[in-house]
């Protein structure tokens, strides 16, 4: 099996052992981002600009694979509090044009660093 690991400095560093995205053929896949920026600084003054700063650093990995947002076909959304879920969803939709991915969106207990949202993806070249 042939893989690639990716990073942007653009995004923020594993906070594990983890990679930020491994490329397997032409299928990217991307760890959890949640609102840190690659400076280290989290972004919680709403649960839009958290939202935001969470795609912002999914853009930034799929760029790193020489891909965009249209390469998307599957996306997980962790968030804390499903009294949420229509900001965060509308946030989300506008970082697509048509042809929206696949998803799934789970309430969870906690996630790492106090976050509210947490987003995973699947890309294809």
């Amino acid at each position: 099996m042939e893989k690639k690991i990716i990073l942007s400095a653009d995004a923020p560093a594993p906070i594990g052992p983890y990679s930020q995205a491994v490329l397997s053929g032409n299928t990217l896949y991307c760890s959890g981002q949640i609102a840190l920026d690659s400076e280290g600084k989290m972004h919680t003054d709403s649960i839009e600009a958290e939202t935001h700063q969470v795609m912002k650093n999914v853009g930034a990995v799929l760029k790193a694979a020489g891909m965009d947002y249209s390469n998307i076909v599957k996306t997980t959304i962790f968030i804390t509090d499903m009294n949420d879920f229509a900001k965060i969803n509308g946030v989300y939709a506008s970082y697509f044009t048509a042809d929206f991915p696949a998803r799934e969106t789970v309430q969870v207990s906690a996630l790492p660093k106090a976050a509210n949202v947490e987003i995973s993806v699947v890309a294809v070249k």
